[in-house]
């Protein structure tokens, strides 16, 4: 399955990987990256000015994702992850075009969807903003590799204000996991797609409620397999830097913000906010 773009052109290694998000969910995609690929350096950019993508139109949701592409390839990256799931159903071809042969680009949708087609799930269940499950790539994709299997897909756009928010491990959380979880349009499933990066923080929750007996694929693992694959038959893994540098970048920041990086990094990092707008 094709999840990213090569075009055979010769980039530099030592250059840093790009990763961006409509806020700061993306840091649990760039957490796994870090600890896969350790030696890489990071740029990340989240959008913290316009979160949540999951409610924006299809071409607001583009006009964000040009905008910060431009941004990361005027940072010379190599790769440019998209680790958000409204962006990458929605903006990934815009992404590519802006990219050209200046940067590979990878999605988070394509690397999963490549993951459980491989899996012998035949009712298979796909939580994510509106826009993500409104966009049906999940399933389009999946059927288009297993037309028999049943994908059921449900929105569930409280989720992630409730985590930026800082609404975990908590009664208010929990209530609104199960108010959605119990719903009958994801009943019956075999295995469970986090189709939105902020939901690996509440996985633990949505495990003890499914009582451990659901497959929860949380994409982070599974994108930081996928960008090893791609640097390595690009010949653009970095194996000269172990002093390797990471910067993060918010379009917007309050004091708050710093205390959601670090849960979903777990470790400190420093925000320097860059209005790509202004």
């Amino acid at each position: 399955m094709a999840f990213f773009v090569s075009f055979g052109m010769k980039l530099n290694k030592i250059k840093p990987i790009g990763i961006f998000d409509s806020g700061l969910g993306g840091l649990t995609v760039a957490k796994a990256i870090n600890q896969a690929l350790p030696n890489e350096n990071l740029i990340y950019f989240g959008d913290t000015a316009h979160l949540p993508y999951g409610d924006k139109s299809k071409e607001t949701i583009i006009q964000y994702s040009v905008r910060i592409t431009e941004f990361l390839i005027r940072q010379q990256c190599k790769v440019i992850v998209i680790a958000c799931n409204s962006a990458s159903a929605n903006a990934f071809e815009d992404v590519v075009e802006i990219a050209g042969q200046q940067s590979l680009v990878l999605n988070v949708i394509d690397p999963v969807v490549d993951h459980i087609v491989n899996t012998d799930y035949k009712s298979i269940g796909v939580i994510g903003t509106k826009s993500t499950v409104d966009s049906n790539t999940y399933t389009e994709k999946i059927h288009a590799h297993n037309k028999g299997a049943m994908v059921l897909s449900m929105a569930t756009p409280l989720l992630v204000p409730m985590i930026e928010e800082g609404f975990i491990f908590d009664d208010i959380s929990n209530a609104i996991i199960r108010n959605y979880l119990s719903r009958n349009e994801i009943s019956g499933i075999e295995s469970l797609i986090l189709g939105c990066t902020h939901y690996p923080i509440i996985r633990n929750q949505i495990n003890r409620f499914y009582n451990f007996e659901v497959d929860i694929i949380d994409s982070g693992k599974i994108i930081a397999n996928s960008l090893r694959t791609l640097l390595v038959e690009n010949e653009l893994l970095n194996n000269e830097a172990p002093e390797s540098e990471k910067k993060f970048y918010v379009s917007d920041f309050t004091r708050y913000f710093k205390l959601i990086a670090k849960m979903f990094f777990e470790e400190d990092i420093e925000l320097e906010k860059l209005n790509l707008w202004a």
